[in-house]
């Protein structure tokens, strides 16, 4: 599936929809875009879909953080900005994450490790609209 949309910060709830109605098939999902596009953004607003109610910062240092639905589901957030080869994100212990039963991912970053993700995954791609205060989704499900 290849859907592509234009949305507003008001209309994010329309992309968090599409989201998970693909968890249904996809445990990963990814996303990419420039610094600023609204990645770490559309990923709160999905957890908070999801029942999360934690503050949700983007990763950076950290590399991970977990979060717990309310029903017991663990949803890992990765932002690999700083990671430099899928060897560093192995030696960490970060492909251990993936497809785990009753989980889910969501990867910023993702391009160094595109080779670990073999299945089940949904992509979003965000660019900025020329008006700049719109975005531009594209979700690739594989």
């Amino acid at each position: 599936m290849k859907k592509k949309f234009i949305f507003t910060r008001d209309q994010i709830h329309v992309l968090v929809e599409l989201l998970c109605a693909q968890m249904q098939q996809c445990q990963i999902f990814t996303f990419t875009g420039p610094l600023g596009a609204g990645k770490t953004m559309v990923i709160h607003h999905f957890f908070r879909h999801l029942g999360i109610i934690n503050v949700v910062t983007s990763p950076t240092f950290s590399y991970v953080n977990t979060y717990t639905t309310p029903d017991g589901v663990y949803i890992h957030h990765f932002d690999l900005y700083r990671i430099v080869s899928i060897d560093e994100f192995c030696a960490l212990g970060f492909d251990e994450y993936l497809y785990k039963e009753r989980s889910y991912v969501c990867i910023e970053w993702p391009e160094i490790i595109m080779p670990l993700l073999e299945h089940a995954v949904c992509h979003v791609a965000l660019e900025y609209h020329p008006d700049m205060n719109t975005r531009i989704a594209t979700l690739v499900t594989e």
